[in-house]
């Protein structure tokens, strides 16, 4: 029940093949965003001449998490990461964050976009001849359906609030066919399904990728992050280290996904499920707005496997304000490196955008609370970076005036290293089916889920095995439509 259609629709295909080969698109495999090494020598050559943001048809083959941190010409290597010592983070446990700066469009959901999308246009179910591809989302998902609709040669509509920072609307401007902001900010997500019901009747030949409830969204984040985070454990872990678990924003739980991926391998970790505290919807069935760009909230997503989560953790979001300027101020940096912090680290914290921030402070939190030594190790998610917020610096500045001295010790002290245990929730079995039993009034009630289905994701053991399982399947079927297509025989 939980899988993904993948009946093909011989005639609709036929039309996506003709159109995929006028504009010279190759399509990669999970396989291959997996392990780069799977990808033809000579369109590795081709992408020396193509920068990592280019609307470039190549650039399907850089959604991966090892690309080399170089905005133009890059090849590949391992997966980028960046480590924060215990001069920063205040707990002796290894806080290890896997970067996604790197990815085209400066963050990682261009993969989540790729993942829901690829399955229905090889399929033929999707014909971008005719229709649109609908990317609702709180920000950077709706960027990156955008941009793989780009460079797949479909039109798109982006729709994403309009209290999002105006890197995102500036630069969708540029690549979606047409942007729609709804009211509210990040909080605000079923205003997002309003409009998506609203255009669903108003006739159009459309498609809604729907990163809360596409399975997609949920199996390359388990297939291809889960598969980068176990690379790096293998890298860093030394003989006497232990992997504890993942601490994630929840977001659309698309990247969460990744713990059930790790803790089929590591039985004893965490999955840690982290949301603003000013919106606490898992923690007490709360709502609220909030200014954590990036993780949408005020429901639990259809493709969350809440019976697999463990903790939650509510983040301040005035903690993630005063820690992005103790991050990016110029005075918070000198005052960092004053502190012991290496220059080194302090230098590439501009790494984490604001969702980073608050899964760094969930995995602080959760060291904290399981005690943790130097031997443990947590990993996040560094979804995206400051690149696409510079102009919140200067509305923040603006608002609370010159970040000083004072505010970089109050910051550190207390935002940073001063964390606590308060607001974090370890989850018994019935406090996961109460958690659970809210999409029942999202996803059953107003989205047209079925009542069976949200029993059998909660009953039924085979429900989320079955949907990690159709990998190969989804690979074969690219593999077969490139085929058909034609242009990859001159690379093989």
């Amino acid at each position: 029940m939980a899988k993904i259609d993948l009946t093909v629709i011989p005639e609709r295909r036929e039309r996506t093949i003709q159109r995929v080969r006028e504009r010279n698109i190759i399509i990669p495999t999970f396989a291959q965003m997996k392990n780069p090494d799977l990808i033809p020598a000579a369109i590795k050559e081709e992408l020396r001449n193509i920068g990592l943001w280019d609307v470039h048809p190549r650039n399907l083959f850089r959604i991966t998490w090892k690309n080399e941190p170089v905005p133009f010409g890059g090849g590949f290597g391992p997966v980028n990461i960046l480590e924060f010592p215990s001069s920063l983070t205040g707990v002796p446990a290894r806080i290890i964050g896997l970067v996604g700066k790197w990815f085209p469009t400066g963050a990682h959901k261009v993969g989540a976009a790729f993942g829901c999308l690829v399955p229905r246009l090889v399929t033929g179910q999707f014909d971008p001849t005719t229709q649109k591809a609908v990317w609702p989302s709180t920000g950077n998902y709706c960027r990156g359906g955008a941009y793989d609709s780009a460079l797949l040669a479909c039109d798109s509509i982006a729709i994403l609030p309009e209290g999002m920072s105006k890197e995102r609307f500036e630069w969708l401007s540029k690549i979606a066919s047409e942007v729609i902001a709804t009211p509210g900010s990040e909080s605000n997500v079923k205003e997002i399904f309003d409009k998506c019901w609203e255009l669903r009747r108003s006739g159009q030949d459309l498609m809604i990728f729907n990163q809360f409830e596409e399975f997609g969204n949920y199996l390359w984040h388990y297939d291809v992050t889960g598969h980068a985070m176990e690379e790096v454990l293998k890298r860093v872990m030394g003989p006497k280290d232990e992997f504890r678990g993942v601490a994630i924003t929840t977001g659309s739980a698309g990247t969460i996904a990744c713990g059930d991926y790790l803790k089929q391998i590591f039985p004893n970790s965490k999955i840690v499920a982290g949301e603003a505290l000013q919106c606490p919807t898992l923690f007490e069935n709360g709502f609220g707005a909030h200014r954590i760009e990036g993780i949408g909230d005020k429901h639990v997503p259809w493709i969350h496997n809440v019976k697999n989560t463990d903790l939650v953790a509510a983040i301040d979001d005035n903690d993630v304000v005063a820690v992005m300027r103790l991050f990016n101020e110029p005075t918070g940096r000198e005052y960092l490196i004053r502190k012991g912090v290496p220059e080194e680290v302090v230098s590439k914290l501009d790494l984490l955008g604001f969702s980073g921030i608050a899964n760094l402070l969930t995995a602080i939190k959760t060291a904290k609370y399981y005690e943790m030594g130097e031997n443990d190790i947590m990993l996040i998610v560094l979804t995206d970076s400051m690149e696409l917020y510079g102009s919140r610096i200067q509305e923040y500045r603006d608002q609370f005036g010159e970040f000083t001295p004072y505010h970089a010790a109050e910051a550190y002290a207390r935002s940073l290293q001063g964390q606590s245990v308060d607001y974090l929730l370890e989850l018994r079995y019935a406090d996961r089916r109460r958690v659970h039993n809210l999409k029942y009034y999202t996803w059953v009630e107003q989205q047209g889920k079925t009542y069976e289905e949200i029993l059998a994701q909660w009953y039924d053991r085979n429900y989320w095995t079955e949907l990690q399982s159709q990998v190969e399947e989804i690979d074969s079927l690219i593999t077969e439509f490139n085929e058909r297509v034609g242009l990859i025989k001159k690379y093989q």
